[in-house]
């Protein structure tokens, strides 16, 4: 399977360059917002935009970082109202088939 990272690496390196640097070195190592908060947010716009493949490795993160299956239905919920039930129902079953996994 390709995954987007191989996929950069090979057609876009610049753009893995940039992602690394600013998003992963800089955005998420700024003090105000820990790594934890910083990832229930990226999770909650993955889920709102329907990004099914980033949504699944924003989840494993989340949850290496300590955020619960508990949490991230919560988060499901409560986004759900704003993206529509279809897109909370899709970021539910994604969120299952992540924690299925382990």
């Amino acid at each position: 399977m390709t995954t987007p990272r191989s996929a950069m690496e090979e057609y876009a390196p610049k753009l893995l360059s940039v992602a690394q640097e600013v998003l992963f070195g800089d955005i998420w190592e700024r003090p105000v917002l820990d790594s934890r908060d910083r990832a229930l947010i990226s999770v909650a716009a993955l889920v709102v935009l329907y990004r099914t493949e980033p949504l699944r490795a924003h989840i494993r993160r989340a949850v290496g970082l300590g955020v619960t299956k508990e949490e991230l239905s919560e988060l499901i919920t409560q986004v759900a109202f704003y993206a529509g039930f279809p897109t909370g129902a899709h970021a539910a079953t994604v969120t299952k088939e992540v924690f299925s996994e382990s």
